[in-house]
């Protein structure tokens, strides 16, 4: 561990020497400070919290990411390519020691840069939170600067899947399916079509969840709790806007809260407060909503709608958040470290960012999945096309998706901005997929090309 240690030492003055820490602390700085200086707020909760936390954060994690990369690239790299690695080598030092080291180092410094900018942050915050009217303050404090936990509807995808069967079995009887390919997409259009009329209220109609608040609903007696919404339309309407009428807690089992008209803009994430104690005694909380516009309107599975309730203060909330951007951090340091083991330092720079273009593509990747081909659609006839290389590129495309999804399934930013719980639990998680998972298979691919490289001769002949 002495050895490791002493690797990472010499790691934080490479960086000091080259004046990388004192430019991107800099950068940092101007990030947290200026920016929410210079891009005013509209003045509400929602607003004032997506300049300080959603852009401030979104600028560390993106300056540290970027940073990481170069740095440990550049550290492993130009050490081999400018000879100095063979003094460290012909000490009696492992190369996996030296790897480690590197790698220690290059977490350690990220995870100063980050404190700093996360105490900024949480400062800055604080302060311009006091500054605010005393309603906004209220808003902040109950929707933002708070730990919610999250309840939603149980899903219905296994009755989605067996109405999508059983309606595909009698479109196979009249109709003619030419191949696999043709059956697919037959039993894709069937399954939208069956996801859409559980998703959709058409006018005058209602629609009614019932959410399971499980082991939590104990703790929630006396608790008010908020309700978030969100829907789409097809039509739009000369106002902009949609009437909404909601009725939460089950009359005749339990109290109940009706509210009158609101119009509420599609679209867009809405929140308001519920009364405590409206959840039955299994703790089963009956929501239900009464269109009464003229057209129908859409709540999605996944954004439709949820209940938040109380479950934490915002410090340690904000502190598991930075956690997780830590762990983002260990892994972009593994990656780099495990391309210059056999990359020179522009080539090494070049896969890195490679890898993150393949990550912020995970989106087209996802779709080509969903569809089932990579040939795209005729726009003419609506059918999508397939190729040879569907065979192929599908199956790698979900297993980058598998592998992706082990770090990209974290979102603190998205839920620091909307006051969401981070447990411990989530970043544990985190650390285990992001670190140890991702970051160990980096690791052991890393060192393992290190071990086997010629050191003498990377700097090739004269």
């Amino acid at each position: 561990m002495q050895r490791i240690l002493a690797i990472a030492w010499l790691t934080w003055k490479a960086a000091l020497r080259f004046k990388l820490f004192l430019v991107i602390g800099a950068l940092l700085i101007f990030a947290v400070v200026g920016l929410p200086l210079i891009i005013q707020d509209d003045g509400t909760a929602q607003g004032f919290t997506q300049i300080i936390l959603t852009y401030t954060l979104s600028a560390i994690t993106a300056l540290l990411g970027l940073s990481t990369l170069w740095l440990s690239c550049g550290t492993l790299a130009r050490d081999i390519e400018e000879c100095q690695i063979q003094v460290v080598a012909t000490k009696p030092i492992a190369r996996w020691q030296i790897w480690l080291g590197k790698w220690l180092g290059l977490v350690m410094l990220n995870a100063a840069l980050l404190a700093i900018s996360g105490a900024c942050v949480f400062g800055l915050l604080q302060y311009r939170a006091s500054k605010l009217p005393a309603d906004v303050q209220k808003t902040l404090r109950e929707q933002v600067l708070v730990a919610r936990g999250s309840a939603k509807e149980a899903s219905h995808e296994a009755e989605v899947e067996a109405e999508t069967d059983q309606i595909l079995q009698e479109k196979v009887k009249t109709a003619a399916v030419q191949s696999a390919a043709d059956l697919r997409e037959l039993r894709q259009q069937i399954r939208e079509m069956v996801r859409a009329d559980s998703q959709v209220v058409p006018p005058s109609y209602q629609r009614i969840w019932k959410i399971d608040l499980g082991s939590v609903k104990s703790s929630l007696a006396g608790k008010p709790l908020q309700l978030r919404i969100k829907f789409n339309t097809a039509q739009r309407t000369q106002s902009g806007t949609y009437d909404a009428m909601w009725q939460i807690g089950d009359p005749g089992k339990t109290a109940y809260f009706r509210t009158n008209t609101i119009s509420l803009a599609p679209d867009t994430f809405h929140e308001f407060a519920v009364p405590a104690d409206l959840f039955d005694e299994n703790g089963v909380l009956t929501v239900a909503f009464a269109n009464p516009n003229g057209t129908a309107l859409l709540f999605s599975p996944e954004e439709g709608l949820e209940v938040l309730y109380p479950e934490g203060g915002f410090t340690l909330n904000f502190v598991r958040g930075l956690g997780i951007i830590f762990c983002w951090m260990a892994l972009l340091a593994a990656l780099g470290l495990a391309a210059a083991s056999l990359l020179s330092f522009p080539v090494a720079a070049f896969f890195a960012l490679a890898m993150l273009l393949v990550v912020f593509s995970s989106g087209t990747l996802a779709d080509s999945v969903e569809s089932g081909t990579v040939a795209g659609g005729n726009a003419e006839t609506g059918q999508m096309g397939h190729s040879i290389m569907d065979v192929v590129l599908i199956p790698s495309f979900k297993g980058i998706l598998t592998v992706i999804s082990l770090a990209k399934n974290f979102s603190p930013i998205d839920s620091l901005s909307t006051g969401r719980s981070i447990t411990w639990a989530e970043l544990g998680m985190a650390f285990t997929q992001i670190v140890v998972v991702l970051g160990g298979i980096f690791a052991v691919i890393g060192i393992w090309l290190f071990s086997r490289r010629e050191l003498a001769t990377a700097q090739g002949t004269q």
